[in-house]
């Protein structure tokens, strides 16, 4: 036993030496855009001989021609990741590591809108998820204190059903997956599962990776959640564990504060806290697609009433697939609007 750890110490050291001893960096790009071939090579400040290197793009090894290697990044995902050097030289080795961040390959499009048709919508509700199913809205309202859940009709803006969550609980979004509907909250790192058709409250689940709770959506297979950065979780709809992410990139930053979330034609639609305006995000890579800007239309509700908080923008989106109908509204908006999105 006594040999055994004197051996792991005497290893110990001399990899510590060995790192201390030289002066290697990684020669590669902070930002590069995923249409481009990236390039990364391997120095050293003193001059040191290197024999060989071994590259690692997040753990997967890339090949190279001595200390350099080139490789085509468009199969992956944006946003950040780790290169890794193993260096060998001088009968030693040595690892070094940075952090690259993959842009979109190229800008977002731009649309414009039309509105299709408005309709009522309660000013008390103050919006934090929204969605279409069978003729119905549902609707998650947030605020402690007056955090709940609707189911609510179309044409009217009638609340036709309401459960009030506990005055500690700051609701957010909501989404309906296989006859559930699911609830977050904002930063108690709790989401609710409820019976569809009575609101009954069927468990409740902890947020395991994700910071808190702001979108929800799915796509038939997996929630999908935000939480106020640049992260889009999924969600496994049985554990409701956080299994896997996308970072939501433009060819030229990331987009954060990501919130209201539906699930449109393939894209993930999102809101951005306290803008008007929706992302159209590939939800295999991050991709912003699309950007439309609807300020005009907060305009256009603030003509009609007086918004009394500057927090009050667009916040909800949801979609009837069956009539590819788009419904967006806002956090004390007295309406609901049925839109088309026009590709400038």
């Amino acid at each position: 036993m006594f040999y055994k750890s004197f051996f792991s110490f005497f290893i110990f050291l001399a990899i510590f030496s060995c790192k201390s001893e030289h002066n290697f960096m990684i020669n590669a790009p902070q930002k590069i855009q995923t249409n481009k071939e990236l390039t990364i090579s391997v120095s050293e400040k003193n001059n040191k001989t290197i024999d060989s290197v071994q590259f690692l793009l997040d753990d997967k090894k890339v090949k190279s021609s001595q200390n350099s290697a080139t490789l085509k990044i468009n199969d992956f995902k944006l946003g950040k990741h780790t290169i890794t050097a193993i260096i060998f030289y001088e009968d030693k080795t040595a690892k070094v590591s940075e952090t690259i961040y993959f842009l979109a390959d190229s800008a977002p499009e731009i649309y414009t809108y039309k509105i299709i048709n408005s309709y009522p919508h309660d000013k008390g509700a103050y919006t934090q998820g929204l969605e279409y199913l069978n003729g119905f809205l549902y609707e998650g309202t947030g605020r402690k204190g007056s955090s709940s859940i609707r189911k609510v009709e179309l044409i009217t803006g009638k609340v036709l059903q309401q459960k009030d969550i506990d005055e500690q609980y700051f609701g957010e979004g909501i989404t309906i997956f296989n006859n559930k509907l699911y609830q977050l909250t904002w930063q108690a790192g709790i989401g609710f599962v409820y019976d569809l058709n009575t609101f009954e409250l069927e468990k409740t689940f902890n947020y395991t990776k994700s910071r808190e709770g702001w979108g929800l959506t799915h796509n038939g297979e997996k929630l999908i959640k935000t939480d106020g950065t640049e992260f889009i979780w999924f969600l496994n709809p049985e554990t409701l564990i956080e299994e896997n992410y996308i970072e939501v990139y433009t060819n030229e930053r990331k987009v954060e504060k990501l919130n209201e979330l539906e699930f449109v034609n393939g894209l993930i639609y999102a809101n951005i806290w306290q803008q008007n305006t929706i992302l159209m995000v590939n939800p295999a890579t991050g991709k912003v697609e699309g950007v439309a800007n609807l300020t005009s239309l907060k305009s256009i509700i603030e003509k009609e009433q007086k918004l009394d908080d500057a927090d009050e923008v667009l916040n909800g989106i949801a979609f009837d697939k069956d009539s590819n109908r788009l419904f967006v509204t806002g956090k004390h908006w007295g309406k609901l609007y049925e839109i088309e999105l026009i590709k400038k």
